[in-house]
């Protein structure tokens, strides 16, 4: 039966490719969660006065990829010490936030957030949130599948400092 997570970790457009290319991914959405306002648009969020953080939904086969999986390729996705924003996105919608959606996900996530912090891999505390999951709205057509829609803008996207933090703090 499948299944969903939410995970925000700066932008969007970056956090798509790197679960939808898992085997058991069945979709990616981009969109907006957390905030106050229904159905807000990009400029909306933007503006920080929705409440909402950019988030990816995944819809996955918990038979071929688990949610602890999941929550192990997010760690590899973000800088988990920086809790207002990732690399040049700056801002509260750009907050790292595992969403939750039932008792498992928060046991798995905040699991595998204190083995993140026990690990020692940053010399900075882990910050990143653990929230139940809200609604989740997806964003406007021209944001889903951005990396495969603008190769060249989501290159540049990448090189803002995400890829060479990876590099730096990851086997």
């Amino acid at each position: 039966m499948e299944q969903t997570a939410i995970f925000a970790g700066g932008c969007f457009w970056c956090m798509v490719e790197p679960f939808e290319t898992q085997p058991g991914i069945i979709k990616v959405v981009s969109g907006y969660t957390g905030g106050h306002v229904p159905n807000p648009t990009y400029e909306q969020v933007a503006s920080h006065t929705t409440g909402h953080t950019e988030a990816v939904l995944i819809r996955f086969d918990p038979e071929i990829i688990s949610y602890r999986q999941l929550v192990q390729i997010y760690w590899q996705q973000t800088d988990p010490t920086d809790a207002m924003g990732q690399f040049q996105d700056r801002g509260d919608s750009y907050r790292p936030v595992i969403f939750v959606n039932n008792d498992e996900q928060r046991q798995i996530a905040e699991e595998s957030r204190e083995q993140l912090a026990k690990s020692e891999i940053f010399d900075d505390p882990i910050v990143t949130k653990i929230e139940d999951a809200k609604p989740f709205y997806p964003a406007e057509e021209y944001h889903q599948q951005f990396y495969k829609k603008n190769p060249l803008r989501y290159q540049i996207q990448e090189a803002g400092g995400r890829s060479a933090f990876q590099k730096k703090h990851r086997n």
